[in-house]
């Protein structure tokens, strides 16, 4: 008899103008050598509430991040298993450096509410005044790129078949 396999563990680190934003343990789900997904509980022990969903200690993140896309998305669910949405972040691609996963968030977001009413474009102030435009115009168009993209996809049914 085989002993039990140990779930292997990955460090997400999300980075935000060169700095740490946050960095959290996760369990790798999968990672086929483009797209890695991981599990993770709320990193907070606070609740965020955003209006149009509340994260809060006992969610559950499954995350997807790809090593070729600007973007990452995370089915959040709350503590019983409903499915609350995706929040989608545009980043760079995702790095992963032995049991490091590290993600540049661009500043640009998107909400899709898990019956699919809700698209919601978030944080396109935030990423105005960023500089990025300014700094590296070929990653602002990219992240620009990204969010439509994704947008396209919740609002045409076709999001949920990247997460396949």
């Amino acid at each position: 008899m085989s002993a039990p396999s140990v779930p292997e563990e990955l460090t997400v680190t999300l980075v935000k103008a060169g700095r740490t934003k946050i960095s959290y343990p996760s369990e790798l789900l999968h990672d086929d050598g483009t797209r890695l997904t991981v599990r993770a509980a709320w990193a907070s022990e606070d609740v965020r509430d955003f209006g149009f969903v509340r994260f809060e200690p006992g969610d559950v993140f499954t995350e997807h991040y790809w090593r070729d896309r600007w973007y990452a998305i995370k089915e959040v669910r709350a503590a019983d298993g409903t499915v609350k949405g995706w929040y989608c972040d545009i980043t760079r691609p995702a790095l992963r450096d032995g049991d490091a996963l590290v993600v540049e968030d661009l500043d640009l977001d998107l909400w899709v509410s898990a019956d699919g009413s809700e698209v919601i474009r978030l944080d396109e102030d935030e990423f105005a005044d960023s500089g990025l435009t300014e700094s590296d115009p070929a990653a602002a168009r990219s992240a620009a790129g990204a969010l439509d993209e994704l947008e396209f996809l919740a609002r045409s049914g076709e999001f949920t078949a990247l997460l396949d």
